[in-house]
């Protein structure tokens, strides 16, 4: 699993994030307002949840990859 977000180029992994992990730009994107229901306790339907994950996996590949490199 390291060496395939390793391979994945950090520049296409910023664009999802701009893309992808932003849409929809207005009025809010999808990953603030799912974060925001979950920390209010209202994120119960199974299609918020896939919709979190959707949403959120460009962020969780980033941050994955920007961890591994940045280690010594």
């Amino acid at each position: 699993m390291k060496d395939l977000i390793l391979r994945l180029p950090t520049s296409l992994l910023i664009l999802a994030c701009l893309t992808l992990g932003l849409a929809p730009f207005f009025p809010q994107p999808h990953v603030l307002e799912k974060l925001t229901m979950i920390f209010s306790g209202q994120l119960t339907r199974p299609m918020d949840i896939v919709d979190l994950i959707l949403h959120g996996a460009p962020w969780i590949l980033l941050g994955a990859k920007l961890f591994i490199t940045m280690r010594p």
